[in-house]
């Protein structure tokens, strides 16, 4: 009897431990199943039950647009935009009045904006407000109203700077300006965070793999000095209302760094786009290409000297009274007939005539190569948006015409930017900087090429110290800085059917100082400036423009007054 019993006892303890065993996996199948069904839940229980997996967008924010200082002239900060959920609203005919109370909307137009809406589940009902105006909201929340982040941009100093900075449409992606030229390194990446949830939308976990870190955008550092900024802009506007011109432009260019300082393109009273956003304005001092005039006389008359042509004390046949006749019997006039005078002369009194003299002697492939060597008919490549290359005359076309033309600045268009860049070689020993709108150390070192050796430069120089002395210039010199410039004034052209206006012009000026240690290249360019004010001359509405701005610039930029150090030595 006791065997038996043992053996009853030890069958009910083995039925035990595999009932036991059963329920223990039976329990242990439970919340596996729970969990494959929230991580692979069936179709109809997947309808019934909701989204398993959300994932919360995070925003990547924008870059920084600055200056060569690091003055902010584009930032972004985080705003809110107030939105409704209709279905939620517990009395829609109120909303209006209720949240024009606390946010200081209007509450007719939240009313029409929700009016024919109320189906929906999302209604934005606000532009974009700080966090200040939504305060009110979030310390006494309304049930069926949110707040969703958005990216705002500000442009803190950019108001001497707009149409170079340009602007960010609504989904803060560039629009014009640096702001679309930029886009690519400017806009940030924006992150993710997925989370497995249960039916009720409350957080199960979140794995590392399931967060993506929002990037933000590289800043970028522009070569512009917000200082000098400001100067040229409002010197050169006050400029063109004062001559009541169409319209200035203006740079302020480092001849040795090869930076811009300054851009910038203003426009006049008699503007028929006025109305327009300035920050979706062309810069037109890299679009629109102008006929240069006689600034363009002494990259032709180094070019002369530099192939050994002439040298510049030789005694041109300069008429005396009349009209000049080149070889082939084409007429060159000047403003006023000295006689004979020489080619030094001829760059100092501004002699069209003496200009085709050496421009007959050059080769139409030698005045050709040098326009190509000094970047004309080609974009600069100095990072603005919408740079065109100018117009040059192609050399199947290149005619005597062509040829005594260029000598005077005529049949070729340039930009302000490219003249900037290619009198900057006066301003060095004959190299010519790649020029950039981009500080430096942003854009990488500095390439340049030669075009004139520097005995050709100092003598072009020396002549246009002249022009400032005993020249167009010499009612517009600075008391405290030697330049060395030219002036230029040439017929404004005619929009439609080709030719010259006779009474309407396009004047500039461009210099460089001090003579010695030339720091920066200025150019001013004022667009048909009104005939009946008596001032139409490139020296007389250009030429104080630029006297001014670097009588301002240099002394910013820490450079002493070498005309004042000179009056103390003399005294």
């Amino acid at each position: 009897m006791t065997d038996l019993h043992d053996a009853q006892r030890q069958r009910v303890d083995a039925w035990a431990l595999v009932l036991l065993g059963l329920l223990i996996i039976g329990l242990l199948c439970i919340p596996l199943r729970v969990l494959h069904l929230q991580m692979s839940p069936p179709p109809e229980l997947a309808a019934a039950a909701g989204q398993t997996e959300s994932t919360a967008r995070a925003m990547g924010r924008r870059g920084d647009l600055l200056d060569r200082r690091g003055r902010v002239l584009a930032t972004s900060t985080v705003g809110w935009r107030v939105f409704v959920d209709p279905k939620l609203v517990q009395d829609p005919a109120t909303l209006g009045n209720r949240l024009s109370a606390m946010l200081g909307l209007e509450p007719d137009d939240i009313d029409n904006t929700l009016a024919g809406r109320l189906d929906r589940r999302y209604v934005p009902v606000s532009g974009d407000l700080s966090d200040a105006e939504v305060l009110p909201l979030r310390t006494s929340p309304i049930t069926g109203v949110g707040l969703e982040p958005r990216p705002i941009r500000h442009y803190p100093n950019g108001a001497d700077a707009t149409a170079l900075v340009g602007m960010v449409g609504f989904e803060h992606t560039g629009l014009a300006g640096m702001e679309h030229a930029m886009q690519r390194r400017l806009e940030g990446r924006p992150g993710s965070i997925t989370a497995v949830r249960d039916p009720g939308r409350r957080t199960l976990w979140v794995t590392p793999d399931n967060v993506v870190p929002a990037q933000p955008g590289d800043d970028v550092r522009l070569s512009i000095d917000l200082a000098v900024q400001s100067t040229v802009t409002s010197r050169l506007q006050t400029q063109v209302n004062e001559l009541n011109a169409a319209g200035g432009r203006a740079v302020v260019l480092d001849p040795m760094s090869g930076e811009v300082l300054a851009v910038v393109d203003v426009r006049g009273l008699r503007a028929t786009d006025t109305d327009a956003d300035p920050r979706l304005a062309r810069s037109r001092c890299v679009t629109d290409p102008y006929e240069p005039g006689s600034t363009f006389k002494p990259f032709v008359w180094a070019a002369a000297i530099e192939s050994a042509v002439i040298t510049q004390h030789e005694v041109l046949p300069t008429p005396e009274d009349r009209p000049h006749r080149t070889s082939k019997g084409r007429r060159i006039r000047d403003s006023h007939y000295y006689g004979p005078s020489s080619f030094r002369t001829v760059l100092v009194k501004s002699l069209n005539s003496g200009m085709a003299i050496a421009a007959e002697r050059l080769t139409h492939g030698q005045l050709r190569s040098y326009v190509d060597e000094l970047g004309f008919g080609q974009p600069s490549g100095c990072g603005l948006p919408g740079e065109t290359g100018g117009i040059v005359t192609a050399p199947s076309d290149w005619s005597h015409y062509t040829q005594t033309s260029v000598a005077m600045g005529h049949e070729i268009s340039v930009t302000v930017l490219q003249m900037a860049r290619a009198f900057a070689a006066f301003a060095r020993d004959g190299t010519m900087p790649d020029i950039t709108i981009f500080a430096r150390d942003d854009r990488g070192p500095m390439v340049q090429q030669r075009v004139y050796q520097p005995a050709t430069v100092l003598a072009a120089r020396d002549a246009m110290c002249e022009v400032m002395t005993d020249g167009t210039g010499r009612r517009i010199q600075s008391g405290l800085y030697s330049m060395f410039g030219k002036s230029g004034t040439a017929q404004l052209p005619i929009a439609e059917g080709g030719g010259y206006h006779e009474d309407r012009y396009i004047s500039s000026f461009i210099a460089g100082a001090p003579v010695d240690d030339p720091q920066v290249v200025v150019l001013c360019v004022i667009d048909d400036p009104d005939r009946s004010l008596g001032r139409w001359y490139g020296s007389s509405t250009a030429g104080p423009v630029v006297r001014d701005i670097i009588d301002a610039t240099l002394p910013y930029l820490g450079v002493q007054a070498d005309l004042q150090q000179q009056a103390q030595i003399d005294n």
